[in-house]
């Protein structure tokens, strides 16, 4: 098949859910409401709390829930075929990502801007919600660990690109300072703000950029993870107005003319499919496509993790409710569409079928790589860009999308941390500065403790995609129950948890019989403890919905 075909289809098909379905959900079943003052108005603090224009908030919430996940799972995941991969991004954008994401923010809205752990103590219980912060807690931990090595692997890999992806922090403290000055409009911000990054995304590859291989007792690879929490640490404390969100809008604008410039190469080159629509020669060692698919291609498809952002982050910004739509079901477009970049570019920005064999010759390659060398192919067959620019164009989209996750997950552990402070009548913890100290230092133990050259978060990486899929069934969960209590219509978030939960279930299972098998202990444990919250979790949560629709069966009985 030829690539524009599949394109023009993954596209439309979203478009048509944006424009039919999102509308359908968020006017008849969130029914959300003009009039509501949003805690970011009730709240207002000018650090956390802050009423922001739903262009600049989509930004911040599609970039922060983007990161690199929705390229390195697609193209990993084609190893099984391009057709699986397609179906469950496109449709799980459609039916599970944006109703997940929309519903995360209203739900979070609808109880002062709490995150979906705490939500879950109001609707559900204390005992759930105290379970369920726990996993949230691990997802989080995976996510900061992990991403600070994902980042420093290209930086050290793409010197080209270590310029544009520290010059865009100083350009967005510039165009913090200009929108919310109100020295100039939005429209005038955002073309300075992107010409400004691509001004360095051109100078980068002219003045590469890289550490010394040792830095003291450092490698480079140990001094850029400590210099990106570092980092960090002060993003996550700074107020949202002032970085966050001016790095994540023009993140996000420039994200969307990467993927303009990359699906024009497609439509201009069009380059044909190399990879098997349904590959029955996979390698020896790679695992069932059910339910593995599911969890592999997360973030593109559906993810806990938006949840995480969605009621962490984004609530405590939603300037008027209905702007719940354009955040977040149209955040999670965006992320669908990049997922359909990199299986394109996974499949389609090869020369031969042996070419892409050799990529992927075990299960778990392919990747970033595959979406950096195979985009741009796309690139200079297609519209003629030099093959040097072209992959520190698409360098800096994974790193600057990857640094973008970390801030906002670093400020969601802060919050965490300052959650449990409240709940537990912790003073302490509920400090901004210490909170954000036992957020870096926990991953940071981890990113050392476990491994000394700082990756020790790929340890528990293995259960990221299962604990990931099993926040977003849990988060589905906890929006069904205020829909029965709301009495409301409940299958439009119940069919899509029920699949999850399955899959996740099944994941889980099957991952914990091999690391039996390897007699990884610790793994073996972990998955264990994951698997029994999940059981537990769901159980209390369907105790709360079996009352809640008998509770509306009696009161519709007694009118």
């Amino acid at each position: 098949m030829n690539a524009v075909l599949l394109m023009l289809m993954g596209l439309g098909a979203m478009a048509a859910g944006y424009f039919v379905y999102s509308k359908f959900i968020c006017e008849k079943i969130f029914k959300v409401d003009p009039n509501f003052v949003t805690p970011a108005h009730e709240m207002q603090d000018g650090i956390d709390y802050v009423p922001t224009n739903k262009y600049v908030l989509w930004g911040h919430h599609f970039t922060s829930v983007a990161g690199a996940a929705p390229i390195i799972g697609p193209a990993i995941a084609v190893i099984w075929g391009w057709v699986p991969a397609f179906l469950w991004v496109v449709f799980g954008t459609i039916f599970f990502a944006g109703v997940h994401d929309a519903g995360a923010i209203w739900a979070s809205n609808r109880n002062k801007a709490k995150s979906i752990g705490a939500v879950t103590g109001d609707v559900i219980g204390e005992r759930a919600r105290s379970i369920f912060m726990v996993v949230i807690f691990l997802v989080l931990l995976m996510v900061n660990a992990v991403f600070a090595v994902v980042i420093a692997k290209q930086l050290i890999n793409f010197p080209s690109a270590t310029l544009p992806v520290w010059g865009a922090i100083v350009v967005a403290l510039i165009i913090g300072q200009l929108i919310y000055r109100r020295l100039i409009n939005l429209l005038m911000v955002s073309i300075i703000g992107v010409a400004a990054l691509y001004a360095l995304i051109y100078i980068g590859p002219s003045m590469p950029l890289a550490l010394p291989e040792t830095l003291g007792p450092l490698s480079d690879n140990q001094s850029w993870i400590i210099l990106l929490f570092v980092y960090a640490a002060i993003a996550s404390l700074l107020p949202v107005w002032m970085l966050l969100q001016p790095r994540d809008y023009i993140n996000g604008i420039q994200l969307f003319i990467g993927l303009g410039l990359l699906y024009g190469a497609v439509l201009l080159g069009a380059p044909d499919i190399v990879a098997p629509a349904f590959n029955t020669d996979v390698p020896e060692g790679t695992p069932s496509l059910v339910p593995l698919l599911f969890v592999t291609i997360a973030c593109g498809a559906i993810s806990g993790f938006h949840g995480l952002v969605s009621s962490g982050t984004t609530s405590k910004q939603l300037d008027k409710e209905p702007d719940v739509r354009f955040v977040g079901y149209f955040g999670a477009i965006g992320e669908g569409s990049l997922a359909l970049a990199a299986i394109i570019a996974a499949t389609a920005g090869f020369a031969t079928l042996a070419d892409w064999q050799a990529i992927y010759h075990a299960f778990g390659q392919g990747g970033v790589s595959a979406f950096i060398k195979g985009g741009a192919n796309i690139l200079e067959s297609g519209i003629g860009m030099d093959e040097t620019m072209a992959q520190t164009l698409l360098t800096v989209m994974v790193v600057l999308f990857a640094g973008t996750t970390m801030d906002t997950g670093l400020r969601l552990q802060r919050y965490i941390f300052q959650e449990w402070g409240s709940i537990y009548n912790l003073n302490w913890m509920q400090n901004g500065a210490v909170a954000t100290l036992l957020a870096v230092g926990t991953c940071l133990l981890l990113a050392f403790g476990a491994g000394g050259d700082g990756s020790g978060g790929m340890l528990i990486w293995p259960l990221f995609g299962t604990t990931n899929q099993l926040l977003a069934g849990l988060t589905l969960l906890v929006i069904t129950v205020m829909l029965v209590k709301l009495g409301r219509p409940m299958w439009y978030t119940l069919a899509p948890l029920i699949f999850l939960l399955v899959m996740t279930t099944m994941g889980l299972l099957i991952q914990l019989k091999g690391f039996y098998d390897k007699q990884d202990w610790f793994l073996f444990t972990l998955d264990l403890v994951v698997l029994i919250a999940a059981i537990v979790i769901s159980l209390e949560c369907s105790a709360t919905l079996s009352r809640s629709l008998k509770a509306r069966k009696t009161a519709a009985e007694n009118d």
